[in-house]
């Protein structure tokens, strides 16, 4: 089985003959491992010199085997390490061509150590994380952030920085503008969530206000299971009315 620098075992690239792969094959072995891949995505890591696919004569991609392994190893690193692209490339590299190259690790996998994060002088942690790293992650400009910031789409906490759901909200808006999807066409969504969330809380205030500590802990598990079945119940109407409106 192929791994990564990191360990891991690559989704989806092991295979008996190494024929040449359409982008959108690619994308289907890339799935299982990271669900929120698009086509889009994998041409922007194309053209940040991630990834050389051949080109035939008529200009369509062929992927390889090898080119599939890398992308995973590229995606994997930004979603465990927050590295950015030119860091992850300058690995990458380095190790084609033989040398000996740790990725910065701390005191997990999702750590990342010299000038990191700010949990702590010389430590750093997943739980918040900077301006600089943010970017990074996302792929985006300082003006982005301003913008997103401006439409509420992200929000730094209390103490600065930004948690890790913030990280992933920040990914997500910057794959949805490749789309040409700005963020004023995300207010609705960031509406939409706002109600969701309200909608929970009037769930779990009662279980929240009760002096059993066990029954203010359950509040806590409660609320996260009921995100994920709104989201979930999200993803189903979406898919849905997609279906219908598209057949």
């Amino acid at each position: 089985m192929l791994r990564t620098p990191t360990g891991g075992a690559v989704a989806g690239t092991a295979s008996a003959d190494d024929r040449p792969m359409s982008i959108g094959t690619v994308l289907l072995r890339l799935r299982d491992e990271f669900p929120e891949v698009t086509i889009s995505k994998i041409r922007f890591l194309e053209a940040e010199g991630l990834v050389e696919p051949q080109r035939t004569p008529s200009g369509y991609r062929k992927f390889r085997g090898a080119d599939v392994e890398r992308l995973a190893q590229v995606l994997r690193m930004q979603r465990d390490h927050y590295l950015p692209l030119k860091v992850i490339r300058e690995h990458l590299d380095a190790l084609a061509r033989g040398e000996r190259a740790a990725l910065p690790s701390g005191g997990g996998p999702r750590d990342l150590t010299a000038g990191g994060w700010d949990a702590e002088p010389g430590r750093a942690t997943a739980a918040r994380i900077g301006r600089a790293e943010l970017l990074a992650a996302a792929e985006a400009t300082e003006s982005d952030l301003d913008e997103w910031e401006s439409y509420g789409l992200v929000v730094p906490t209390a103490e600065g920085g930004y948690d890790a759901e913030m990280v992933t909200v920040a990914k997500l808006v910057a794959d949805l503008g490749r789309f040409g999807l700005e963020p004023r066409h995300l207010r609705a969504m960031r509406a939409a969530a706002d109600r969701e969330v309200g909608l929970i809380e009037q769930v779990v205030a009662p279980l929240r206000r009760h002096r059993n500590p066990q029954t203010r802990a359950h509040a806590e598990a409660t609320a996260k299971e009921l995100a994920e079945l709104s989201v979930r119940l999200h993803s189903a109407l979406v898919q849905s009315a997609l279906h219908i409106r598209l057949h």
